[in-house]
């Protein structure tokens, strides 16, 4: 697993005056988010929304690690939250502990990929506002308990317990980026597709 790197931003001030009872819109958009997510369980990677798809199904596309801007630091949340951004494609939690220190998480938070990004930062970890599990925003581990909350001890059982992927932050100029593999949505989609025409024997262009 790749170090995590942070980045401080204790000197940065974001708030913003709240007209509607506090986290009214955050716990509706979080409660609609799992619903869709238990409904479709959705993958860790955005759909596709243009553009032509690929012909080379299953093609294995090299791994390219780089940095990719991910949002300006004047949108970066403030301490003891955190937000979602699209990175490379990739659904990726931007959390920030009580200290300023940014880190960056996979988005999908086991076992049913509802969004991480609703959970709150707190004691190095960020919290699943669903299930109640947390997870280390430095290595993404599960810390304590897996899914304590009354519906996790219905469902989580049915889980072995696992954690989040981390990705490497820095700030370059105005702007927050973050480390990924910006191949690893096109070697994901070839590789769905090709396991779903293989299913029905199209991936060569033959029947079984």
């Amino acid at each position: 697993r790749a170090s995590t790197a942070q980045v401080s931003l204790s000197n940065l001030s974001i708030y913003s005056t709240q007209i509607f009872p506090k986290n009214f819109f955050r716990y509706t958009k979080m409660r609609f988010a799992i619903f869709l997510a238990l409904l479709a369980q959705a993958a860790a990677f955005v759909p596709q929304t243009g553009g032509r798809a690929s012909t080379a199904l299953g093609a294995a596309f090299g791994k390219k690690v780089k940095y990719v801007p991910a949002l300006p630091i004047s949108e970066v949340p403030k301490p003891g939250s955190a937000t979602s951004v699209v990175v490379a494609g990739l659904a990726v939690c931007i959390a920030v502990d009580e200290s300023g220190s940014v880190y960056a998480l996979g988005d999908k938070c086991p076992p049913i990929n509802q969004p991480l990004s609703f959970g709150k930062v707190k004691d190095g970890t960020i919290d699943d506002p669903f299930f109640g599990t947390k997870f280390s925003v430095k290595t993404g581990d599960v810390v304590g308990q897996w899914c304590p909350s009354l519906i996790g001890k219905v469902l989580g059982g049915l889980f072995e317990p696992v954690g989040v992927v981390t990705f490497p932050v820095r700030k370059s100029g105005g702007t927050l980026q973050v480390q990924v593999d910006v191949n690893a949505k096109a070697n994901f989609e070839a590789g769905y597709w090709k396991g779903i025409l293989d299913a029905q024997g199209k991936s060569d262009g033959t029947y079984y």
